[in-house]
């Protein structure tokens, strides 16, 4: 990675974090951020809470939160306001402590928090609902760890020689011991493990480089589990080589506390709760720790590169490059939530493989995981629509937005691979026309484009949800693995270009900030749509996606009708919400299901407002 590609990653993040008046804001910022965190999975999902929060009395601060799909991580993130200046003349950071200082602030949020020493934030503050769950018994006990990144545009450099050289800065994790004491109750202690990450912009240059490759997991084993662990090495043939161990379950409990889903990034099935298979592995935890080993099919691990030595005649592994467990995700994750739940692991122990694929390139590797996750997996059946990373349905859509004109002659740029777009502006010999023919408003990446179609349907708690599990969605939808799927034509491609104008002028419409409806848009927008989705399969073509095709825009009517609909959600959605954290509980199934039946819903829908509105598209 060279210079030249930081500043490039600066400038491109500097311009897409602007508001319409031409300013940086920082919640652009970290929306722009999200998806290439997606992309390396140390996120699960480009869905954030914005909870803008700062005090410098407290040395605190806070920009958003997320948390993980299974529940147990807290990831909090901070924007280094240091370096937001346009100015490239001071932007390069060496010392650790000029990111230790910004990372104090989210720990001693955290640490305050769980204390019950911010009872002083107001209610109406977004970030009240975060206080609140981490000084209470309930979020003590649902959170292990807190990972915080620290979004700055800044490069981490070496002054070492005549020009600067871009290094990385790591932080070692830390366990931290809280002692909590709820009212009527002796005090609990609880240890949270912190993982610190510098998302500089050697970071997310080497994504947009990267092309949605993901940066490869690299395991220590002594740096996670403190030892290293005794294998047998069972084949060294011209492209892999194997080795067998069996593991006790401790290991793999505390693999996955650190890592979570990032160990299963090519095995894409996520934690499918204590059900069906997931079940009998926790009740054969419980009853016959000793007989899991027998019971259970044990693990499939894939890597790039291991290293091994030798101690006392035995063979030991120290480290894994692109570490992946392709089968055996739903074990290692049942052991983790059982060993949460109190159950004793101490006496469970699980077989592994572990293959090693000498290829180097990624097309043979890609191959080579997808086989073996295929033909190993027995616990629960991968699809082949789940173990193909490219589908051609995408390469349609590609080729359509490349060909088919707006009604006023304009195109959309569909941006299938991350950074397509900046890398053709470099390459053009006017890339100032090229950014004046396609702004944000028309641009839209793969993973945008699955939350767009599929809002447009009755699954709004997975588009809030966002990341792997809509984008499969999306997949399943247009190329299943059996049948042909939708066709992708000019038809489709105009409809879904609908959906796109829909979704983000309700966007505009909710708001953002001071003038904003409230603070949960990224729910209440999908919600609406799927609301109007429902009602026009029951008044079959009463609803016009294809006038927002020809009008490129929403009617004014229609705004104003659609801003109502979005004000009754947002109170919907507070109105049957289970918790107070109302950004997370709309991310489940269960809310939806409720606010769809709802009577202040079928009310305003049934109305002769609405009627007129929506059949006036």
């Amino acid at each position: 990675m060279e210079l030249g590609a930081v500043l490039n990653a600066r400038e491109d993040l500097l311009n897409s974090s602007k508001d319409d008046d031409g300013f940086l804001q920082q919640n652009l910022l970290i929306d722009e951020v999200m998806p290439l965190l997606l992309e390396t999975k140390v996120v699960d999902s480009e869905d954030i809470n914005h909870t803008y929060y700062l005090s410098n009395d407290d040395k605190i601060k806070i920009n958003g939160y997320t948390v993980n799909s299974t529940g147990e991580r807290l990831q909090i993130f901070i924007v280094d306001d240091s370096y937001l200046s346009e100015s490239n003349d001071d932007f390069y950071v060496s010392k650790r402590n000029n990111y230790e200082e910004q990372f104090k602030k989210a720990i001693r949020l955290v640490s305050s928090a769980i204390q019950n020493k911010l009872e002083n934030v107001q209610e109406s503050e977004p970030i009240k609902p975060l206080i609140a769950k981490l000084g209470s018994e309930d979020g003590l006990t649902q959170f292990d760890v807190i990972e915080i990144f620290l979004v700055t545009l800044s490069a981490t450099v070496s002054f070492r020689g005549e020009e600067p050289q871009l290094r990385t800065i790591h932080y070692k994790d830390d366990n931290k011991s809280f002692s909590h004491r709820v009212v009527g109750k002796k005090a609990q202690s609880k240890e949270l493990l912190f993982i610190r990450r510098v998302v500089d912009l050697n970071y997310l240059a080497n994504i947009y480089s990267s092309q949605g490759r993901s940066e490869p997991l690299k395991v220590v084993f002594k740096d996670v589990i403190g030892k290293n662990i005794e294998v047998i090495k069972a084949a060294d043939e011209e492209d892999f080589e194997s080795y067998l161990c069996v593991l006790d379950a401790p290991i793999l409990a505390g693999l996955y506390k650190r890592y979570s889903s990032q160990l299963l990034e090519k095995n894409v099935r996520s934690f499918l709760q204590f059900k069906g298979v997931n079940k009998g592995i926790k009740k054969t935890i419980k009853d016959d720790p000793e007989k899991f080993i027998a019971f259970n099919n044990g693990l499939t691990i894939t890597a790039t590169e291991a290293k091994t030595s030798y101690y006392k005649k035995s063979l030991y592994l120290e480290s894994l490059d692109d570490f992946q467990i392709v089968n055996g995700g739903q074990t290692t994750a049942s052991i983790y939530f059982s060993n949460k739940e109190g159950l004793d692991i101490s006496n469970v122990k699980v077989v592994a493989k572990i293959n090693i694929a000498k290829t180097s390139k990624s097309k043979d590797l890609d191959d080579l995981i997808s086989k073996i996750s295929e033909f190993s997996n027995s616990q629960s059946r991968v699809s082949k629509v789940d173990l193909r990373s490219r589908s051609p349905k995408l390469v349609q859509l590609k080729s359509l937005s490349e060909c088919v004109l707006t009604p006023s002659g304009k195109k959309w740029f569909f941006e299938r691979a991350k950074g397509d777009f900046n890398t053709q502006v470099r390459k053009s010999t006017n890339g100032q026309k090229l950014k004046n023919e396609f702004p944000p408003k028309k641009r839209f990446t793969k993973e945008l484009l699955a939350k767009y179609y599929c809002a447009w349907g009755d699954a709004p708690h997975l588009v809030k949800k966002g990341g792997e599990k809509v984008f499969r969605m999306f997949i399943e939808n247009i190329d299943p693995e059996k049948g042909d799927g939708k066709d992708i034509n000019r038809d489709f491609y105009e409809q879904l270009i609908a959906k796109i104008i829909l979704f983000r002028e309700m966007e505009e419409v909710y708001g953002q900030g001071k003038n904003a409806i409230g603070q949960l848009r990224s729910a209440a927008v999908p919600y609406a749509i799927s609301a109007i989705y429902l009602w026009t399969k029951e008044h079959e073509g009463q609803f016009s996606l294809e006038n927002i095709w020809k009008q490129e825009a929403l009617s004014i009517g229609l705004k104003e009708y659609l801003k109502q609909l979005l004000v009754l959600m947002n109170d919907l959605i507070k109105k049957y919400s289970l918790s107070d954290d109302y950004g997370e509980f709309s991310k489940k199934e269960e809310l939806w299901a409720v606010i769809k039946l709802s009577e202040e819903l079928d009310y305003f829908m049934s109305s002769d407002y609405s009627q007129k509105k929506l059949k006036n598209t």
